[in-house]
């Protein structure tokens, strides 16, 4: 029932950011205003006229405020999520094209798994470094008790 009720909000805020970046949307701001002034002095410019756009802008303001940061939110954390998973691997998996539409704790999650697995990736990677290292030492010796450089004989 909580996802339903975030997924419901997320693709509302996604659906409010969306239409407000939109021309159409500026050009109705626009027309909005422009029929305000004009009845500026049909209502003798009175402080009610006044008060319908300060009070008309300031909650349009307030609520925009928090549909448009819910959405840079995930896109925020998608971007994040998708970049890790580019740094973590040459070739990125397609499964992470679109993350952006999931909800925030799907997001979590994703993150979850690329850290753990760029932290196992680390330890493999610094295992495998270990291995060179000491290959390197017995190749070394080897060459060293044997009297050659490179598998080269004098």
């Amino acid at each position: 029932m909580v996802t339903t009720r975030i997924r419901t909000f997320s693709d509302f805020a996604a659906a409010v950011a969306r239409a407000a970046g939109r021309p159409g949307t500026f050009a109705a701001s626009l027309l909005l205003i422009a029929v305000w002034a004009l009845t500026g002095p049909l209502f003798h410019y009175s402080d009610t006229w006044q008060l319908i756009i300060n009070t008309g802008t300031t909650i349009v303001t307030f609520l925009m405020v928090f549909l448009i940061q819910n959405t840079q939110n995930r896109d925020g954390a998608a971007i994040q999520a998708k970049l890790d998973e580019l740094i973590r691997a040459s070739a990125a998996q397609n499964a992470y094209i679109g993350i952006e539409n999931l909800t925030e704790e799907e997001l979590d999650g994703l993150r979850a798994r690329c850290e753990a697995r760029a932290r196992d990736f680390r330890l493999s990677e610094a295992a495998d470094a270990a291995e060179e290292a000491a290959n390197a030492k017995a190749e070394a010796a080897a060459r060293a008790a044997t009297g050659s450089r490179g598998g080269l004989r004098r």
